[in-house]
Protein backbone atom coordinates (compact mmCIF):
# COMPACT_ATOMS: atom_id res chain seq x y z
CA UNK A 1 0.00 0.00 0.00
CA UNK A 2 2.75 2.25 1.09
CA UNK A 3 4.45 2.00 -2.39
CA UNK A 4 1.28 2.37 -4.21
CA UNK A 5 0.41 5.87 -3.19
CA UNK A 6 4.14 6.85 -3.01
CA UNK A 7 4.58 5.72 -6.57
CA UNK A 8 5.53 8.59 -9.00
CA UNK A 9 3.52 7.95 -11.73
CA UNK A 10 0.36 8.45 -9.09
CA UNK A 11 1.68 11.12 -7.77
CA UNK A 12 2.15 13.07 -11.65
CA UNK A 13 -1.71 11.76 -12.49
CA UNK A 14 -2.92 13.37 -9.43
CA UNK A 15 -1.04 16.63 -9.77
CA UNK A 16 -2.45 16.93 -13.21
CA UNK A 17 -5.78 16.11 -12.40
CA UNK A 18 -6.15 18.06 -9.32
CA UNK A 19 -4.88 20.83 -11.42
CA UNK A 20 -7.11 20.56 -14.15
CA UNK A 21 -10.24 20.31 -11.84
CA UNK A 22 -8.89 23.14 -9.57
CA UNK A 23 -8.40 25.09 -13.00
CA UNK A 24 -12.00 24.14 -14.28
CA UNK A 25 -14.02 24.97 -10.78
CA UNK A 26 -11.84 28.46 -10.75
CA UNK A 27 -13.42 29.09 -14.37
CA UNK A 28 -16.60 28.01 -13.78
CA UNK A 29 -16.93 30.41 -10.82
CA UNK A 30 -15.56 33.31 -12.51
CA UNK A 31 -18.21 32.69 -14.89
CA UNK A 32 -20.64 32.66 -12.41
CA UNK A 33 -19.95 35.64 -10.81
CA UNK A 34 -19.95 37.17 -14.15
CA UNK A 35 -23.53 36.37 -14.52
CA UNK A 36 -24.68 36.99 -11.22
CA UNK A 37 -23.03 40.38 -12.16
CA UNK A 38 -25.09 40.88 -15.35
CA UNK A 39 -28.04 39.77 -13.49
CA UNK A 40 -27.73 42.11 -10.44
CA UNK A 41 -27.32 44.68 -13.00
CA UNK A 42 -30.55 44.07 -15.36
CA UNK A 43 -32.17 43.90 -11.97
CA UNK A 44 -31.20 47.15 -11.19
CA UNK A 45 -32.29 48.60 -14.43
CA UNK A 46 -35.35 47.48 -14.60
CA UNK A 47 -36.07 47.99 -11.08
CA UNK A 48 -35.13 51.93 -11.84
CA UNK A 49 -37.49 51.82 -15.03
CA UNK A 50 -40.40 50.95 -12.92
CA UNK A 51 -39.84 53.34 -10.71
CA UNK A 52 -39.84 55.94 -13.22
CA UNK A 53 -42.32 54.49 -14.84
CA UNK A 54 -44.67 54.40 -11.53
CA UNK A 55 -43.45 58.25 -11.25
CA UNK A 56 -44.84 58.67 -14.48
CA UNK A 57 -48.20 56.65 -14.01
CA UNK A 58 -48.56 58.69 -11.31
CA UNK A 59 -48.28 62.27 -13.25
CA UNK A 60 -50.47 60.74 -15.69
CA UNK A 61 -53.33 59.78 -13.53
CA UNK A 62 -52.74 63.39 -11.77
CA UNK A 63 -53.41 64.71 -15.15
CA UNK A 64 -56.53 62.44 -15.38
CA UNK A 65 -58.05 63.69 -12.01
CA UNK A 66 -57.59 66.91 -13.67
CA UNK A 67 -59.27 66.89 -17.02
CA UNK A 68 -62.15 64.25 -15.04
CA UNK A 69 -62.71 67.38 -12.87
CA UNK A 70 -62.70 69.83 -15.31
CA UNK A 71 -64.73 67.24 -17.48
CA UNK A 72 -67.05 67.17 -14.65
CA UNK A 73 -67.79 70.81 -13.63
CA UNK A 74 -68.64 71.59 -17.36
CA UNK A 75 -70.45 68.70 -18.66
CA UNK A 76 -73.99 70.41 -17.70
CA UNK A 77 -73.37 74.45 -18.06
CA UNK A 78 -70.81 74.17 -20.81
CA UNK A 79 -70.85 70.57 -22.56
CA UNK A 80 -68.50 71.52 -25.86
CA UNK A 81 -65.57 72.11 -22.90
CA UNK A 82 -66.35 69.03 -21.30
CA UNK A 83 -66.06 67.27 -24.68
CA UNK A 84 -62.41 68.40 -24.73
CA UNK A 85 -61.56 67.47 -21.35
CA UNK A 86 -62.80 63.86 -21.91
CA UNK A 87 -61.07 63.70 -25.38
CA UNK A 88 -58.01 64.60 -23.34
CA UNK A 89 -58.67 61.46 -21.04
CA UNK A 90 -56.07 58.55 -21.06
CA UNK A 91 -57.04 55.18 -22.60
CA UNK A 92 -57.53 53.58 -19.60
CA UNK A 93 -59.63 56.29 -17.80
CA UNK A 94 -62.01 56.38 -21.15
CA UNK A 95 -62.15 52.72 -21.04
CA UNK A 96 -62.96 53.08 -17.20
CA UNK A 97 -65.75 55.89 -18.00
CA UNK A 98 -67.38 53.52 -20.63
CA UNK A 99 -67.35 50.72 -18.13
CA UNK A 100 -69.79 52.95 -15.64
CA UNK A 101 -68.49 50.87 -12.52
CA UNK A 102 -66.53 54.14 -10.88
CA UNK A 103 -63.91 55.43 -12.88
CA UNK A 104 -61.58 54.85 -10.91
CA UNK A 105 -61.66 51.71 -9.90
CA UNK A 106 -58.88 49.06 -9.39
CA UNK A 107 -58.48 47.78 -13.40
CA UNK A 108 -57.82 51.60 -13.84
CA UNK A 109 -55.09 51.24 -11.80
CA UNK A 110 -53.72 48.62 -13.20
CA UNK A 111 -53.58 49.75 -16.27
CA UNK A 112 -52.24 52.97 -15.50
CA UNK A 113 -49.10 50.81 -13.70
CA UNK A 114 -49.19 48.12 -15.68
CA UNK A 115 -45.50 48.90 -17.11
CA UNK A 116 -44.25 49.49 -13.74
CA UNK A 117 -45.42 46.26 -12.54
CA UNK A 118 -43.46 44.69 -15.79
CA UNK A 119 -40.48 46.55 -15.14
CA UNK A 120 -40.67 45.17 -11.55
CA UNK A 121 -41.55 41.70 -11.90
CA UNK A 122 -38.83 41.41 -14.93
CA UNK A 123 -36.12 42.92 -11.85
CA UNK A 124 -37.28 40.17 -9.27
CA UNK A 125 -36.80 37.63 -11.62
CA UNK A 126 -33.30 38.75 -12.67
CA UNK A 127 -32.25 39.03 -8.99
CA UNK A 128 -33.71 35.67 -8.49
CA UNK A 129 -31.24 34.63 -10.82
CA UNK A 130 -28.66 36.17 -9.41
CA UNK A 131 -29.29 34.96 -6.77
CA UNK A 132 -28.99 31.65 -8.03
CA UNK A 133 -25.58 32.33 -10.09
CA UNK A 134 -23.93 33.50 -6.54
CA UNK A 135 -25.23 30.12 -5.02
CA UNK A 136 -23.06 28.51 -7.87
CA UNK A 137 -20.29 30.70 -7.31
CA UNK A 138 -20.51 29.93 -3.77
CA UNK A 139 -20.27 26.25 -3.97
CA UNK A 140 -17.58 26.30 -7.07
CA UNK A 141 -15.33 28.39 -4.52
CA UNK A 142 -15.59 25.54 -2.07
CA UNK A 143 -14.88 22.67 -4.86
CA UNK A 144 -11.65 24.89 -6.24
CA UNK A 145 -10.78 24.95 -2.14
CA UNK A 146 -10.96 21.16 -1.33
CA UNK A 147 -9.07 20.41 -5.32
CA UNK A 148 -6.14 23.20 -4.39
CA UNK A 149 -5.73 21.74 -0.81
CA UNK A 150 -5.45 18.26 -2.46
CA UNK A 151 -3.08 19.51 -4.88
CA UNK A 152 -1.17 20.90 -2.34
CA UNK A 153 -1.03 17.65 -0.44
CA UNK A 154 0.04 15.91 -3.09
CA UNK A 155 2.22 18.60 -4.45
CA UNK A 156 4.23 17.87 -0.68
CA UNK A 157 4.08 13.86 -1.23
CA UNK A 158 6.18 14.70 -4.24
CA UNK A 159 8.61 16.51 -2.47
CA UNK A 160 9.15 13.42 0.31
CA UNK A 161 11.08 10.42 0.01
CA UNK A 162 9.70 7.45 -1.49
CA UNK A 163 10.08 5.54 1.90
CA UNK A 164 8.46 8.88 4.02
CA UNK A 165 5.39 7.87 5.57
CA UNK A 166 4.24 11.44 5.56
CA UNK A 167 4.63 10.87 1.54
CA UNK A 168 1.85 8.05 1.71
CA UNK A 169 -0.09 9.78 3.90
CA UNK A 170 -0.24 13.36 1.82
CA UNK A 171 -1.29 11.06 -1.19
CA UNK A 172 -3.88 9.93 0.54
CA UNK A 173 -4.81 13.48 1.38
CA UNK A 174 -4.85 14.48 -1.98
CA UNK A 175 -6.83 11.25 -3.03
CA UNK A 176 -9.36 12.24 -0.34
CA UNK A 177 -9.56 15.92 -1.60
CA UNK A 178 -10.47 14.66 -4.81
CA UNK A 179 -12.65 12.58 -3.82
CA UNK A 180 -14.49 14.98 -1.85
CA UNK A 181 -14.05 17.59 -4.12
CA UNK A 182 -16.25 15.60 -6.71
CA UNK A 183 -18.69 14.77 -4.72
CA UNK A 184 -19.52 18.52 -3.96
CA UNK A 185 -19.36 19.29 -7.35
CA UNK A 186 -21.68 16.73 -8.64
CA UNK A 187 -24.23 17.13 -5.35
CA UNK A 188 -23.81 20.59 -4.09
CA UNK A 189 -22.92 22.93 -7.07
CA UNK A 190 -26.77 23.82 -8.10
CA UNK A 191 -27.30 24.17 -11.95
CA UNK A 192 -28.69 27.73 -12.97
CA UNK A 193 -31.87 27.48 -15.67
CA UNK A 194 -32.38 30.69 -17.50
Amino acid sequence: MKKFFGNEILLGTMIAILSVFTAFASYQGAMSDSEQNKYEILGMQQLNDGNAEYLRANQDITQDYNYFDNWYLNVDERPEIAEYYQENFSEALAAAFERDQGVWDEQYYDEMYAEAYDYWNQSETNFDLAGQWDERGDQLQLVMLIMALGLAFVAWASLLGAESNMRTLFSIFGIIALIAGIIVYFTMVPSVVV
